[in-house]
């Protein structure tokens, strides 16, 4: 399919889309209210990681249950259905490179999905917590 803006049109459209989705923005400043200190979209990161713990080698990804094909919760769009295919598989397929490069470099990687959030932040909440502290108890 063809794009129907120009290349300019495209630019000026895609510089507008914020990098930090509200989902994030509401997990993030729970996490915060906890103590938690952390940085955000590091994009000197691999994959540019929605919050990271440099100190603990901590990354933590927040996951569209649309754009990293949820198991759950994904449906796959009716119309382009060839251009959908590929894009999507795209995205799958870089999230475990990036998963892979963590683990190679010994980092502790957690993705989260949006319907987590959704449905419970204080459990996603819990969970991550959890997880950092066992991720700061191993690197000590």
């Amino acid at each position: 399919m063809a794009d129907n803006m120009s290349k300019e049109q495209r630019s000026k459209t895609m510089s507008k889309i914020k990098s930090k989705s509200k989902l994030e923005n509401m997990f993030a400043s729970a996490l915060w209210r906890k103590g938690l200190r952390f940085r955000r979209n590091v994009k000197s990161l691999k994959g540019t990681p929605d919050i990271a713990i440099v100190k603990y080698r901590i990354v933590i990804f927040v996951d569209s249950c649309f754009w990293h094909v949820c198991p759950e919760h994904f449906n796959q769009p009716k119309s382009n259905e060839e251009y959908w295919n590929k894009k999507l598989k795209r995205n799958v397929e870089r999230d475990a490179e990036i998963n892979a490069y963590y683990i190679e470099k010994n980092w502790n990687i957690k993705r989260i999905w949006e319907h987590e959030i959704r449905s419970d932040i204080s459990k996603a909440v819990d969970d991550t917590l959890k997880f950092i502290k066992a991720a700061k108890d191993n690197k000590t």
